[in-house]
């Protein structure tokens, strides 16, 4: 085949840098080049650059490679040109149409760009659950990856919008603002979820100005409105705006922003979620948390709790003082262990806690007490049981007045002023697991100064040591507390955890729960017969 009868359009061009030859194909796409044309034909021009020129205003027009290859457009169609000799002194040029080539290149690397933006907002956007960053994070990147600026709105807190303002190279901004929404197209429909309405049906020039961020300079020329789908519920809205020398979205565009903002609403909706079931769950740990314990009726009260795993707050263990009315009264003073750790133990220790608040009333008979709390938990739906230890503590000028009641719990331990330490003789049956229990309740009194400590084995059997698999044990608790002679209850029960805690060290462990009831010492203000109330009371777990 010659030349001339090629499919491809061939030129020949002379040393001068004109066309002196072109074949049947090569006129049909050239029609405006006669023989002896220059080649410095705008179109053509692509053709004579030498390597390292530029194509200034030409995107289309790659240059010369080093082996001579040339890439360019003619009349809105891509070309690839190859030169050979032309036997003539001339150069042949042959064009090859590559149009179908160059857009299916440019889709791939189109669609490879947004890929990787989609994979860089998904990785931004799930890297915090704070709804405000996560709006921040969302149309930041909207304004860098889609358009000029972004504004997302958020679902309204009453008549008021959370609304983030984002312009390409600027900070974000973010306020709650009452507008009228009405005053967007599409705004209403995308808060509510519905599909978006096409770029085209908007016209920009009668958006509001609260759309548009400061900084945003020219006029709108393109607006996408697009939601954000949430879980369930939508996200909000996302609001997207081209500058008038901007070009106009295209359709493929807007479906981008469509991908987009469905990451930026899974996103949102999970930040949301999160922070809701935070405060749920806050509410709900309130109660189950320790109190802070200082003076009740002129005693001194101190309680710690360390759960089984770092990272939880509550289990099974826990602990409640429920001061009296008056000094008069009573206060009853509750450690339990309930069995299990974690969030399940937690909830029966919400419901036992509850019904020996419901109980406060019968508390002179810590018996009864007792068989009316195993009554409740045999007929719930628990399988779980407790152990408990109840004191009653009434403060009289120079004593301190105790009845201690063990329901299958460690016996409380009394500290001397001397460093003595005494194990109180009471026992009884745990709570929960059989119909019928039994209880002994004894009656001793604390002299000023001296504490009683209130346990749960979580300390006593705490693994660790030299060769991290023995039990702290009694013996090395009431050497410890021996050494705690004369010591306000804080510090009683600061030592005890210390202590038990560098036992364990970073060993497998139990709910620990401590409390000391320290009796005025010499001198205070309750030991001489007054009273203060320096705590509000209460109960933690």
């Amino acid at each position: 085949m010659t030349r001339a009868e090629a499919p491809y359009p061939v030129l020949a061009v002379g040393r001068d840098g004109g066309v002196v030859r072109l074949n049947e194909a090569a006129r049909q796409l050239l029609p405006e080049v006669e023989r002896g044309a220059s080649m410095d034909l705008e179109m053509l021009s692509w053709l004579t650059r030498t390597p390292g020129d530029t194509a200034v205003g030409r995107p289309d027009a790659t240059g010369p490679s080093a082996d001579g290859h040339r890439s360019g457009c003619i009349n809105g169609r891509f070309y690839d040109a190859h030169q050979t000799p032309g036997g003539d002194d001339s150069t042949l040029w042959w064009l090859i149409d590559r149009t179908d080539r160059h857009l299916a290149e440019t889709a791939l690397r189109d669609a490879q760009t947004r890929s990787e933006v989609l994979a860089e907002v998904s990785s931004a956007l799930l890297s915090t659950l704070n709804v405000s960053r996560c709006m921040e994070v969302a149309a930041s990147m909207a304004a860098e990856h889609l358009a000029e600026a972004a504004v997302l709105i958020a679902p309204p807190r009453g008549r008021r919008y959370p609304i983030s303002h984002a312009h390409r190279g600027a900070p974000v901004t973010q306020s709650t603002q009452a507008v009228d929404i009405s005053g967007v197209p599409g705004l209403s429909e995308a808060l509510q979820g519905f599909p978006p309405v096409p770029a085209r049906w908007i016209d920009p020039r009668h958006l509001p100005s609260w759309v548009i961020p400061d900084g945003f300079e020219g006029a709108v020329g393109s607006v996408i409105v697009t939601p954000l789908p949430g879980h369930g519920v939508p996200a909000g809205a996302l609001i997207l705006l081209r500058s008038g020398t901007e070009r106009a979205f295209t359709q493929g565009e807007e479906v981008f922003a469509r991908l987009f903002a469905a990451r930026a609403g899974a996103a949102l909706s999970a930040a949301r979620l999160y922070t809701e079931q935070s405060a749920i769950t806050a509410t709900l740990m309130r109660d189950l948390l320790p109190p802070a314990l200082k003076h009740v009726h002129g005693v001194e009260y101190a309680g710690r709790y360390r759960a089984s795993k770092d990272h939880e707050q509550v289990g099974g263990d826990f602990y409640d003082v429920h001061p009296g009315t008056d000094p008069s009264q009573e206060t009853l003073v509750v450690v339990g262990d309930v069995a299990g750790k974690g969030l399940d133990a937690a909830v029966l220790t919400g419901k036992i806690r509850n019904t020996l608040q419901a109980l406060l009333p019968l508390a002179e008979d810590h018996e009864r007490v007792l068989k009316l709390l195993n009554g409740s938990l045999l007929s719930s739906h628990h399988t779980r049981f407790a152990t408990l230890v109840l004191a009653s503590v009434r403060h009289r000028p120079g004593r301190t007045e105790l009845r201690l009641t063990s329901a299958g719990h460690p016996a409380p331990l009394i500290v001397r002023t001397d460093g003595t330490v005494e194990e109180a003789p009471t026992r009884g049956t745990l709570v929960g697991a059989i119909p019928t229990i039994q209880a002994r309740t004894v009656e001793l009194a604390l002299a000023p100064g001296e504490t009683c400590l209130l346990y749960t084995d979580g300390v006593t059997e705490a693994r660790g040591g030299p060769l991290g698999d023995d039990f702290f044990g009694e013996r090395r608790l009431k050497r410890a507390l021996s050494d705690c002679a004369g010591m306000p209850a804080e510090a009683v029960v600061e030592r005890v955890q210390m202590l038990a805690t560098q036992w364990v060290g970073h060993g497998r462990h139990d709910d620990m729960a401590v409390v000391a009831i320290t009796a005025p010492g010499p001198g205070s203000l309750a030991t001489i017969g007054g009273h203060r109330d320096t705590t509000g009371g209460g109960h933690g777990g």
